[in-house]
Order: structure tokens, then C-alpha cells, then sequence
């Protein structure tokens, strides 16, 4: 009896060492394996927008079985379409013919959603309760085409029609930013992204409010420059420039960067390379025809990506207008961003959907391997390179 209990005492302790053993070697191999940010989740800050981003690069395995955008044909659009509101000669909607514009063409949004007079809530009417505020609102809505023909797109036009439209930005700016606190330069770039007319063309909405994302980054950009004494945005290039892994392009004037925060799968921003610039109508002609090179060498490498148009929502963010005092404001720097959708092919598309609208977004591939994927595509165009042939 007692050498029997004697073995199961034995028996028991060599269990229990071999248990302790196995736990530990499984610890070992769980801490061993060492963080690689290209293939393991994390989170990214973004400071311009103080959120947080959850990156899982891993998630670009899975398969796809959801929806697929339709192809796209340069050739299907035809260079004037008489029953396009946008083209010359054509009678909108509204009543109103355009002129035979042969450059840039703006007019007043036919259905704008701010116009300058529009009735005004009264202090009764505002100041409900804290829970249902109301604002009354006033502002401009224009439209712009950027060329008279159809079947263009920035990428395709060339670089003095790019500047031409960048100037032409620059002027509406000034002349709305007399009356109005926010100017917002944007577009809409293909049907993935909302837009159904395929006429080259973007809208520009002036209010006399602060839009929301311009009021999260006016607070970031002026905490930053309290606390360091310097633009978040011109401290931000130097450190991209030093690094060198988020870079798309580069001149004299301005950097392409797919941001450390990025959040869209190949989002990217356009920033000055060294000066400090409030607004866009601050840019030098010089400054604006490097500008236009760089964003048609940026689109032209969307488009070749997936050799399709590549869809986006392109806005220019600089300091508030209006009345605003320069010496205020002077935290800003100016910034253009691109959020486009495709995320693996042509016909693939990032939904923002789920965790991303109920918890925090989520991208599906780092930002340092959206950098080399569209570093590595051609910069001279896919559609023009087949003319060519």
C-alpha cells in the first residue's frame, strides 16, 4: 500500500511539472513571435481628426463574395453628350442653357442645398432644450466644370488645363471667402462615390458656419501649434520627407503622402513641402503649376492601379475665410485629401459599414503597402498608352 501511494504521489508530481512545463513553453511561443505591422492588427492615431484607426492588413486574404462595380470604359463616353446638363450649349434642368464654355465653366447650383436667402430660425425657434438644438444656415452652391468635353478627367487633361482649374479654384475661393466662413472645394468622382454624371466637374459649397471636420481640425491644428509653436501639418511633411515609406510623390513645392492614419485603402493627401501655406488662393504660379503636375501624376497612378477610372471624394481644407483674422488662424496648413474606395480590384470597394459606423473605422492594408502598390504602377496613363499603340 505504501509503495503504491508512494508511486501516485510520484505520478501526480511528474504530471503537475509536465503541465507547468507545457503551459510555459506555450507562453514562450505566444511572446516569441514578434509584431510585424504589415501583417498584424493595430490601431493608428489620427491627430488631425483625434480618432483612432484599426489597421488589419491580414483581413486583404479573405475571400470576396459581396458586391462588384461595374466596368468602366474610357471609350463609352462620348467627347459631347447633348442630353448632358454639364456639356456646352445644354439646356439644364432648370430652364438655364450653358454658354459654349472652351476652359472652366461655373454656375450656381440649380438645387443648392445653402443659399444666401434662406429664412432664419428665431431665438425661440433655436434654443429648444439641450437635447434638440437648431441653427439657422446661409451659404453658396456652385458647380464647376473643369473642361468642355466629356470623356476627359483631370488625369487624361493636361497640365496647363489642371492649372487652369486650380486657378480657377483660387478665384471662387476669394470671391466667396469675401462673405462666407467655409469654402469647400470638393469632387465626386465616379459612381462608386455617389456621382452619376460622367461630365469632368466638382461642386464648391460656401457657409457661414464651420462644417464639422473643419472644426475638429481647426481645434487639433491650433492645440498643436499652443503646445509646440509650430503647424501640425508643416511638422508632419519634414517627419514623412525623413521617413520616406508613405510617400507616393514628390517635387519642389508639394508632397503626395498616404498618411500613417490613413483610413480609406488608397487615401492619400497632398501637402506643401516646406512652406507654410494658409489657403490655396496663397499658392504662387509657380507652386501652382508643380501642383498640377503632381496631381495629374497622382490620378494618373489611381487609374492605373486597376487600369480603370478610379473613383474618389477629393476636398481642400485651408484656413476659415470670412472675416477670420490671418493671425488667428494662422495653425493652419493647407491640405488636400483623397478618399477613394477600391480596395483590391476595378470592381472591388471598401464598404464603410459595421464596426466602422458603430465603433471606430477599420482599413484593410497598411499604409506603407498602399504606398508601394501605387508607387509601383506606370505614371504615364493606361488609356493613353493604349492609344498610342
Amino acid at each position: 500500500i505504501c509503495l503504491k501511494n508512494g508511486l501516485q504521489n510520484r505520478l501526480g508530481r511528474f504530471a503537475t511539472m509536465m503541465e507547468a512545463k507545457k503551459a510555459k513553453t506555450s507562453s514562450s511561443a505566444s511572446t516569441s513571435v514578434v509584431f510585424d505591422a504589415d501583417d498584424h492588427s493595430h490601431r493608428r492615431y489620427n491627430p488631425l481628426l483625434d480618432e483612432w484607426v484599426l489597421v488589419a492588413p491580414h483581413r486583404m486574404k479573405r475571400p470576396w463574395k459581396g458586391q462588384v462595380e461595374p466596368p468602366f470604359d474610357f471609350s463609352d463616353i462620348p467627347l459631347h453628350d447633348p442630353k448632358n446638363g454639364l456639356c456646352p450649349g445644354v439646356t439644364r434642368s432648370s430652364g438655364k442653357t450653358n454658354p459654349h464654355y472652351t476652359s472652366t465653366y461655373v454656375f450656381t447650383n440649380d438645387f443648392p442645398s445653402l443659399s444666401d436667402d434662406l429664412p432664419q430660425p428665431t431665438k425661440e425657434q433655436s434654443a429648444r432644450n439641450d437635447l434638440m438644438k437648431l441653427s439657422g444656415v446661409s451659404g453658396e452652391c456652385r458647380v464647376m466644370c473643369f473642361h468642355p468635353h466629356t470623356n476627359l478627367t483631370l488625369p487624361l487633361m493636361t497640365v496647363e488645363e489642371v492649372k487652369s482649374v486650380i486657378g480657377v479654384w483660387s478665384e471662387q475661393l476669394l470671391d466667396l471667402g469675401k462673405r462666407f466662413k467655409w469654402v469647400q472645394i470638393f469632387e465626386n468622382k465616379g459612381a462608386a462615390m455617389g456621382c452619376s454624371n460622367p461630365h469632368p466637374h466638382c461642386q464648391i459649397w460656401a457657409s457661414n458656419h464651420l462644417p464639422n471636420v473643419a472644426t475638429k481640425k481647426d481645434k487639433t491644428q491650433r492645440e498643436y501649434f499652443e503646445k509646440h509653436g509650430s503647424q501640425m501639418l508643416v511638422d508632419y511633411a519634414k517627419m514623412e520627407l525623413k521617413d520616406d515609406k508613405r510617400i507616393v510623390l514628390e517635387n519642389d513645392d508639394w508632397i503626395v503622402v498616404v498618411p500613417w492614419w490613413a483610413l480609406w485603402p488608397y487615401e492619400t493627401m497632398i501637402l506643401p513641402r516646406k512652406r507654410h501655406i494658409l489657403r490655396l488662393c496663397d499658392v504662387t504660379d509657380n507652386e501652382r503649376t508643380s501642383l498640377a503636375e503632381i496631381m495629374k501624376g497622382l490620378l494618373t497612378r489611381y487609374d492605373n492601379l486597376f487600369e480603370t477610372s478610379f473613383p474618389y471624394s477629393m476636398g481642400w481644407h485651408g484656413a476659415p475665410t470670412g472675416d477670420t483674422d490671418d493671425d488667428d488662424v494662422r495653425h493652419w496648413q493647407l491640405h488636400a485629401i483623397y478618399y477613394p474606395p477600391l480596395l483590391r480590384s476595378a470592381s472591388v470597394k471598401k464598404f464603410m459599414v459595421g464596426y466602422e459606423m458603430h465603433a471606430e473605422g477599420q482599413r484593410d492594408l497598411t499604409a506603407e503597402q498602399a504606398t508601394r502598390k501605387l508607387k509601383e504602377v506606370s505614371d504615364v496613363h493606361y488609356f493613353q498608352a493604349q492609344d498610342e499603340k
